[in-house]
């Protein structure tokens, strides 16, 4: 088998931007997950809205919706996209405890939307963290991760089902 060509490593190895200015433009479309485990009492504190800092979920959907649109400035061979579409949810759920974030990102491009996608699931993640650390110091941001993409020269793909989802 044929080693395949890194597509961001120069000549002389050294790391760099892919060009993507031959690529036609298409529309695309990523979708990522996470959660935030934490105890108990504290979901029950953001359920209630008794946390001195504040509104959590409106708060973290705000900053994942902020990290999606500067993605490129953070990750440093990511393309910036005009994106068309940012959406982030934030759901307690009892049974992790915890909250359960995923986002969905459009483009029409050149590059796919994933690292947006992603980047958006990770502050939110981090926002609930920072805003609800009083009343749970040990939360843990886990299972961070693309469920689907679409569109772009690889079409569209979908992370196949596992018992951890």
């Amino acid at each position: 088998m044929k080693a395949k060509k890194l597509t961001h490593v120069g000549p002389s190895g050294e790391a760099r931007m892919v060009d993507v200015s031959a690529k036609p433009v298409s529309s695309r479309e990523a979708r990522a997950r996470g959660a935030v485990r934490m105890s108990a009492q504290a979901l029950e504190a953001i359920m209630l809205g008794n946390l001195a800092k504040g509104e959590v979920v409106a708060t973290a959907r705000i900053a994942g919706i902020q990290a999606a649109k500067r993605a490129s400035g953070l990750i440093p061979m990511c393309h910036p996209l005009i994106l068309t579409l940012i959406h982030v949810d934030c759901v307690p759920d009892r049974r992790l405890p915890g909250m359960r974030i995923e986002a969905r990102v459009r483009c029409d491009g050149k590059t796919g939307a994933e690292m947006e996608a992603l980047t958006a699931v990770a502050v939110a993640a981090l926002t609930v963290v920072d805003m609800a650390k009083s009343a749970d110091r040990w939360m843990t941001i886990e299972g961070i991760e693309l469920v689907e993409k679409r569109g772009g020269r690889s079409g569209d793909q979908r992370r196949p089902a596992t018992s951890c989802s």
